[in-house]
């Protein structure tokens, strides 16, 4: 049985050196999607995004907010307009992502212990320039506030210690949890690339059982297992799933090692992992072939279910937060089992016991051919390949 899954394995090769697809899916697009993702966001946050300003007060005093505002890390001030029309137009073409608003009289208004209003609008079409401009305005409205109110007090006579107290009664001491610097590139890259590579084991795995009968080999390969379907699967997901392995842990040990992304659950669980993730899609993509075997169908289920499982995952929006349906189908997605086992084990450093469900998720996964090889053992030797 050995020598035939050999043997079986060694035709595997040689079929994905002359065909070029093979190449592409497994090695050079993965490759290629590691390197885009994980350069993306190299900075680990957006820095001098544009933003805008309407100053119809003009004094020392907006002057010195707008100079504040410029200084942040994230934010630019590249443009002054003459009205708020002008500057809504211009995040309406995303040539600034948000703009501050300081009508005339703010000053005045201030140094006489008045209440002015000064607004800031935000475009949230790009998600996270969105929230981060949100917080360097809403920073720079309470920065100015505290400013006037700090001489105010100061002018009769308080110290700083009793400045400070009187402008923030309670101190915020703020931290967060497992990535303290605030690199999104930590949360980018550990769900959309594993969810990328795990798409190309979805369509290459029933793309490779499929063309048997396109190119009519289905025969000759089920003659080399001597008619025995679990042994003709395994002599032809061998060299795949060694080859998908190499570049999950290649990626792994990118990220891990030479980008220092946090992973305080050592190094078991992100071995464990990767080789769950590569059989599981793998269990699944057969499974689908075995269900319907053309291969038309079986890919076109395969790609749909990769996809879906993106917004399903729960590392976009929290899964609890959905309809209950939708709750409940999640679970039937491998990457959301990875991407759980991920934040618990991996990035949170959960012992694997509190995860167990999800591992046994992922080898449920990986057994559900046991319920339709049989029909692919009979497409291989009765089904005609119909374009």
């Amino acid at each position: 049985m050995l020598k035939r899954i050999y043997h079986i394995a060694l035709r595997e090769c040689a079929i994905m050196c002359k065909n070029p697809i093979y190449g592409f899916c497994m090695v050079i697009f993965p490759v290629l999607v590691i390197a885009f993702f994980t350069t993306l966001m190299n900075e680990g946050q957006p820095v001098e995004m544009p933003v805008g300003v309407v100053d119809q007060d003009n004094t020392p005093t907006t002057r010195a907010l707008i100079r504040k505002l410029d200084g942040f890390q994230s934010s630019h001030v590249v443009a002054h307009y003459p009205n708020m029309n002008d500057a809504r137009q211009a995040v309406q073409r995303s040539e600034i992502y948000a703009f501050l608003l300081i009508p005339k009289g703010t000053t005045d208004e201030l140094l006489s212990k008045q209440q002015p209003k000064i607004s800031f609008y935000y475009s949230s079409v790009a998600l996270l320039a969105g929230n981060m401009l949100f917080k360097d305005l809403k920073t720079i409205s309470t920065l100015g506030s505290a400013a006037f109110g700090s001489a105010q007090l100061s002018a009769v006579g308080k110290t700083e210690s009793e400045i400070r107290t009187f402008l923030q009664p309670i101190v915020v001491d703020l931290h967060m949890v497992g990535n303290p610097w605030a690199n999104y590139n930590i949360y980018l890259s550990t769900a959309m690339v594993p969810g990328i590579l795990m798409l190309f084991i979805f369509l290459i795995t029933p793309y490779s059982i499929g063309t048997e009968l396109k190119f009519k080999r289905s025969r000759e390969w089920m003659r080399m297992a001597d008619n025995n379907i679990h042994v003709a699967i395994a002599g032809k997901m061998l060299p795949q799933t060694l080859i998908f392995l190499i570049i999950f842990y290649g990626y792994e040990i990118y990220i891990y090692h030479f980008l220092d992304f946090p992973h305080p659950g050592g190094v078991v669980p992100i071995l464990l992992l990767g080789l769950l993730s590569v059989l599981s899609c793998q269990g699944f993509g057969i499974f689908v072939f075995g269900l319907m075997p053309s291969l038309r169908m079986a890919m076109s289920v395969c790609s749909l279910w990769s996809v879906v499982s993106f917004s399903a995952c729960g590392a976009t929006y929290p899964v609890f937060a959905m309809n209950p349906m939708i709750e409940a189908l999640a679970q039937l997605f491998p990457l959301r089992h990875y991407y759980m086992i991920y934040q618990m084990n991996i990035f949170n450093g959960f012992p694997l016991t509190e995860s167990w469900l999800h591992v046994g998720a992922l080898l449920l996964f990986f057994a559900l051919p046991i319920l339709t090889i049989w029909n692919i053992k009979k497409a291989m030797l009765v089904y005609v390949y119909i374009p």
